[in-house]
C-alpha cells in the first residue's frame, strides 16, 4: 500500500462541490472513479477542505492510498488521461509517509476571491470571478477586513448548515487589493467555517459600495447572529489556493 499526495486543480462550475454527493457530480467522485479504472480497486480521496458548488481550486491538497505498484508519475499522468474531459487537472503526485493526511495533518489554509469592478458583463471571467458594478473604495474595505482578523465569534458568518463544533475561529490574514478593476480578497486561516470567507466578502462589499460602514460590519460580527448578514457572495469568485503543513 502506498499513499500518494494529489496536488489538484479544478474549476467548479461542473461539480457540486469538492465532497461526493448523492444528488450531482462531485470533484471527489471523478477523481476516487478514475483511480478506480486505473487501479481497479475501490479508491477514497481524502481532501484538505470540502468546497461548496461552484467553488474552485488552484491546488488543492488531497491523498489517496493504492495496492497496486505505481509510480507517483504514472499515476499522475494516468489520472490526468482518464479526468480528461473533467474540468479537472493533476498538477503533482507524490508518494508520502502513511500517516500524513490532507486533511488532519493540514496546519493553514488559504482563499482567494475574485471581484471584477466594472459595468461591462465577464466575457473570460463569467462564472470565475463576481463582477460588481457600482464602484468599490477598496481602501475601506481593507480597514474593515482588519477587524475580522484574529479569534472571534464567526456566527454570523456561517452557515446555518455548517457542522462545525464551534463557531469560534482565528483568522490569520484578511487583505483587500485593487490590481485595475480587479479586487482580490485573500483569506488564511487554519480552518474556515462552511461558507465564512464568502459571507467575509460579501459584508465588505457592502462597506466597499459605500450601503456599510466599516461600524457595521464591526456591529455585525459582535452580534454573534446569521441574521445580521448583510450579503453572502456567489461562489463564482472563490478559489481555494492552498493548504500547508508541517515541514518534513
Amino acid at each position: 500500500m502506498t499513499r500518494f499526495r494529489l496536488t489538484i486543480e479544478f474549476d467548479g462550475q461542473s461539480y457540486m462541490g469538492w465532497q461526493r454527493q448523492p444528488h450531482g457530480p462531485s470533484v471527489q467522485q471523478a477523481i476516487e472513479d478514475a483511480c478506480a479504472a486505473i487501479t481497479g480497486e475501490e479508491a477514497l480521496v481524502y481532501g484538505a477542505g470540502r468546497t461548496d458548488s461552484g467553488v474552485h481550486a488552484l491546488a488543492m491538497s488531497a491523498h489517496v492510498d493504492i495496492k497496486r505498484e505505481i509510480t507517483a508519475f504514472r499515476l499522475g499522468e494516468a489520472l490526468n488521461a482518464k479526468l480528461r474531459g473533467e474540468a479537472i487537472a493533476i498538477l503533482d503526485c507524490e508518494a508520502v509517509d502513511d500517516d500524513w493526511h490532507a486533511r488532519f495533518g493540514c496546519t493553514g489554509r488559504h482563499y482567494l476571491y475574485r471581484i471584477v469592478n466594472r459595468r461591462a458583463p465577464l466575457a473570460l471571467d463569467d462564472g470565475r470571478a463576481w463582477r460588481i458594478p457600482q464602484p468599490l473604495n477598496e481602501e475601506m474595505m481593507q480597514a474593515a477586513a482588519q477587524l475580522l482578523v484574529g479569534k472571534h465569534d464567526f456566527t454570523t458568518f456561517r452557515s446555518a448548515h455548517c457542522q462545525a463544533e464551534s463557531p469560534v475561529k482565528t483568522l490569520s490574514a484578511l487583505d483587500v487589493e485593487r490590481i485595475g478593476d480587479r479586487l482580490e480578497v485573500t483569506a488564511s486561516a487554519r480552518s474556515f467555517l462552511h461558507h465564512q470567507v464568502r459571507s467575509m466578502v460579501g459584508c465588505l462589499a457592502l462597506v466597499g459600495i459605500g450601503r456599510w460602514s466599516v461600524g457595521d460590519l464591526k456591529d455585525a460580527l459582535e452580534a454573534t447572529d446569521r441574521n445580521r448578514l448583510g450579503l453572502n457572495a456567489p461562489p463564482d469568485g472563490l478559489y481555494f489556493v492552498c493548504a500547508d503543513y508541517p515541514e518534513g
